[in-house]
């Protein structure tokens, strides 16, 4: 070190020396010298690049006071505030459009053979019900058509399932597991030991065409208790092909689809109940069409009291229920069940009063199906139905003492 030097603590008794003399150096101000003016006035008063507005120098240019900058952030905010109305958002309102122009969820890729499929589930599992109703009560003609009809519909069933997996050998490999944590797996299951028992209780029904004699006779013969057993084995299986679709759909990340899950399966349960009995009062002659009246009265019970359920108490994901294609066949859905009923009802001595409202509750299950599957399709095409009950879960979650069940509380729901 230099003898001529001065040493660190000299420069630095200086430094300080020169900060009391001067005041503190500022931005824009090299070396410590007085305040700049500018083509703009002073920087008090001026409104150009690099101002540093002080309380007196704005008053006299009619500005808003500015706090200094070596106050606290928090006593900045206030000033700023000046006594209420909060800060002043800088940040425009989220509108909820896509990312880079994708969907936020992808909408099902399911066209219209799956809702097709929800239908003829449903009246296969209805149909066997029915045709139970009809054997234990010794009704040969409602125990014949729902038989036959609980065949021919589990069989379209099956193939509209099978066109939408685009080919058969899928779901052939869908039954080399069974997995209780997943419908889809179990609906495999169901409808592969429904349909085998449906069909051996249809072909019973042919067993009084079939000779006496011979080996055609012995089939006469046992065909009849052979399709007895497999009549109610259809009909114990009966109830879970009825309503596993609706939890199938509820397991979705759809909105309107898994915000539903305590009601779908309800729903789906009445729908079935009701097109069986449809069949029933369509097929069977007014003295034996009592179990099908009985039967179309539960059904439209649970399906109206699901449907209602279903539209008002989603709040924001009840609007795709009750708007567009899946309002209209809703609406449709609700006004042909209550026909049908009361048409059940009225029509005990009208064979042609019965067919009518047979007919109607058919069409009813089928708005009913059809209505459910676009209204889940429509909530996951608009990015509302996803965001806005994911926020409105983050802000009771955030809430103390807020219970944040409800609406949008799934475990799909964030």
């Amino acid at each position: 070190m230099s003898p001529d030097r001065p040493a660190v603590g000299d420069l630095f008794r200086r430094f300080r020396e020169r900060l009391a003399a001067e005041g503190p150096v500022r931005p824009g101000q090299p070396g410590g010298h007085a305040p700049k003016t500018g083509a703009n006035g002073s920087r008090a008063t001026g409104t150009g690049a690099g101002v540093a507005r002080t309380d007196a120098g704005a008053a006299d240019a009619r500005l808003a006071p500015q706090p200094p900058r070596d106050a606290p952030p928090a006593e900045r905010r206030r000033r700023r505030r000046g006594g209420g109305g909060g800060e002043q958002l800088t940040v425009p309102p989220a509108e909820f459009t896509s990312y880079y122009g994708r969907p936020i969820l992808k909408a099902p890729v399911w066209k219209w053979d799956i809702a097709a499929y929800l239908f003829t589930g449903g009246l296969a599992a209805g149909s066997s019900l029915l045709a139970a109703g009809g054997q234990l009560t010794d009704r040969p003609a409602l125990r014949r058509a729902g038989r036959v009809t609980a065949l021919a519909a589990v069989s379209a069933s099956t193939y509209f399932l099978i066109h939408d997996l685009g080919r058969p050998a899928r779901f052939h490999h869908m039954l080399r597991v069974a997995k209780p944590t997943s419908p889809m797996s179990m609906g495999t299951w169901i409808l592969s030991v429904f349909g085998p028992a449906a069909g051996v209780a249809a072909v019973a029904e042919a067993a009084r065409w079939l000779p006496e004699r011979g080996v055609l006779g012995l089939g006469r013969r046992l065909l009849p208790p052979a399709g007895n057993a497999a009549g109610l084995a259809a009909a114990v299986t009966a109830p879970a092909l009825a309503t596993y679709t609706g939890v199938l759909l509820a397991d979705t990340a759809v909105p309107s689809w898994h915000e539903a899950y305590p009601e779908l399966p309800v729903i789906f349960a009445g729908s079935a109940l009701a097109s069986g009995a449809g069949v029933g009062l369509l097929a069977a002659p007014t003295r034996q069409a009592g179990p099908a009246r009985r039967l179309a009265v539960a059904g439209a019970a649970l399906e109206l009291w699901g449907s209602h359920r279903v539209e008002t108490r989603l709040g924001l994901l009840s609007e795709p229920y009750a708007t567009g294609t899946a309002g209209k066949l809703l609406r449709a859905g609700r006004a042909l069940t209550a026909a049908g009923v009361l048409g059940a009802l009225a029509g005990r001595r009208s064979r042609v009063l019965s067919g009518l409202s047979g007919g109607a509750l058919l069409a009813a299950s089928v708005c009913t199906r059809f209505g459910i599957f676009h209204g889940g399709v429509a909530s996951a095409r608009d990015p509302k139905y996803t965001v806005v009950p994911q926020r409105e879960r983050a802000r009771r979650r955030e809430s103390p003492g807020t219970d944040i069940s409800g609406p949008g509380a799934g475990p799909n729901g964030g």
